[in-house]
This record gives structure tokens, C-alpha cells and sequence, in this order.
């Protein structure tokens, strides 16, 4: 997986990953607190002993980790409320396009890692 780090004076820090990974760098950005990094590379080290699949859910993006992937999903893949089928005659449908992104376990810590090495400066 093959993203960038960003140091911006006005907001931040930021990742950018490629466009079918960006639903990623917009969990990191903007669901996952700085303080949280650490904590969840401890659950992702205790993952490899064993501990089952976890799941987070944020304000926008669901997170799922096990030991196979971190998966991430947009909350409006879920939506029931919306009768989608009174746009038929429009030719419109649900673009789900950026609104689900993966990568391996093992891609997952590696970014993570590399993630909290930046923001704290280690």
C-alpha cells in the first residue's frame, strides 16, 4: 500500500492514500483520534495472539479488524431508509465507490505504525 504523509501547518497531520484506498486515509484523518494510535496497535498485537474480530464504529466509517484485513465501510452502504428504487426511471443507482476500502492485517499495522511514528515524531 503506497501512502504519503503530511505535515500542514493549518490542519495537521494527514495521510493521503490512492483513490481505492482513500475511504482508509479519511478514517485515519478524521475518525481515529491521535491519542488512539497506540492503543490500537496493542489490540492489533494482541490480535496475532489470538483475540477474534473487533469492530469499531465511528461517526462516519465502520471499522472492522481481524487477523486477515482491516475493513472499512462508509455508514451509507447501510442505509434502509432510502428507497433507492424510485430513481430507477433516472438511471441512478448507489455508487459504492469509495465508500468500502481494505487492506491486510499485516499492510494495516504497517501503516498504522508508520502513522504514529510520524504524528509523535519517533
Amino acid at each position: 500500500m503506497e501512502y504519503q504523509f503530511i505535515r500542514d501547518p493549518i490542519t495537521g497531520f494527514k495521510v493521503k492514500i490512492s483513490d481505492e484506498q482513500a475511504l482508509i486515509a479519511r478514517w485515519l484523518n478524521e475518525e481515529l483520534d491521535k491519542s488512539e494510535v497506540a492503543d490500537l496497535i496493542v489490540r492489533c498485537n494482541a490480535m496475532t495472539r489470538g483475540q477474534k474480530a473487533w469492530v469499531r464504529l465511528g461517526n462516519e466509517i465502520r471499522f472492522t479488524l481481524s487477523t486477515d484485513e482491516a475493513l472499512f465501510e462508509a455508514h451509507a452502504l447501510f442505509q434502509e431508509g432510502d428507497d433507492i428504487s424510485q430513481y430507477a426511471d433516472d438511471a441512478l443507482e448507489l455508487d459504492e465507490h469509495g465508500l468500502v476500502a481494505g487492506c491486510g492485517f499485516e499492510d494495516f499495522v504497517e501503516l498504522l505504525t508508520a502513522w504514529q511514528q510520524f504524528i509523535t515524531g519517533r
